[in-house]
């Protein structure tokens, strides 16, 4: 992982939503809650190791190269850094909604 400052910055963040959660609530189960749903989210957008996933969705069954471990490092930084695709998008996007949708149900009831 090579930004530990946005990791730390989130899991802080994280600290603050579950003491919240837990002052308005007054409940540990959904502070547990809280704090599990949080940090599965932190790490499924931190954790991963973009080299490998930051590629075409058909290259994914096979191994990174050397040459496309290097290119990608080459283009950590500036604008052309997040590159959207379609695929990837749909399925955080289907995965983080359900899981938010079922923790606000059960931090709301």
């Amino acid at each position: 992982m090579a930004n530990d400052a946005a990791l730390r910055s989130a899991l802080v963040w994280l600290a603050g939503v579950v003491l919240v959660v837990g002052i308005c609530t007054f409940s540990f189960k959904k502070m547990l809650a809280t704090y599990v749903v949080g940090v599965v989210g932190i790490s499924g957008v931190f954790l991963p190791d973009w080299g490998y996933f930051d590629r075409d969705f058909s290259r994914w069954t096979s191994p990174v190269t050397a040459e496309e471990r290097a290119s990608h490092i080459a283009q950590r930084s500036g604008p052309t850094r997040f590159k959207i695709y379609p695929l990837r998008f749909t399925a955080y996007s289907i995965v983080y909604g359900y899981g938010l949708y079922k923790w606000w149900k059960f931090v709301s009831s």
